[in-house]
């Protein structure tokens, strides 16, 4: 591939690389325009002001890359229900969790906390499959259409900016 096609095109791992930043910011984006409305303290407002901005300015500035996406098959309307984006949250929340504990026991010294971790790992991991395996059989997380997958998360990053 030449130096013109890889800037035409982006490759399938920085796509999905993409698509996970944008479904977890365009999240993050909801629950934090939620939360602003519960907030008393004038300080913490204005942080969570400045985060609005700041994500809503991460997700245009990473919805700009989509069209460079490789496209393979047809793309669909996306189904976005209450359940869809509960769902989803849960899901961003497993990715962290294995992944927090996965470091957590890398940092591990004591042999009795690594067994914790390491079992509390593997339920997450377990936790993970659980709620994958229901979005995807609901249809909720087309993980093998990419461009579904990526329209999804458009209109996600739309919503969550509107």
């Amino acid at each position: 591939m030449d130096q013109d096609q890889r800037q035409r095109t982006l490759a399938w791992h920085e796509t999905l690389e993409l698509h996970e930043l944008v479904a977890f910011n365009s999240i993050g984006l909801v629950k934090v325009k939620k939360g602003l409305r519960e907030i008393q303290d004038p300080q913490l407002q204005t942080i969570y002001q400045q985060t609005i901005r700041e994500l809503e300015m991460s997700l245009q500035e990473l919805l700009q890359f989509y069209p460079l996406a490789p496209h393979p098959g047809e793309s669909s309307e996306y189904r976005q229900y209450g359940d869809s984006f509960l769902a989803g949250d849960l899901l961003a929340f497993a990715k962290a969790s294995v992944r927090n504990y996965a470091v957590a026991i890398t940092e591990t010294a004591t042999p009795a906390l690594r067994e914790v971790l390491l079992k509390q790992l593997n339920q997450s991991v377990r936790g993970h499959a659980r709620i994958y395996n229901y979005m995807y059989q609901k249809g909720l997380y087309p993980s093998y259409n990419l461009n579904l997958l990526l329209q999804n998360d458009v209109n996600l990053a739309r919503r969550a900016m509107s």
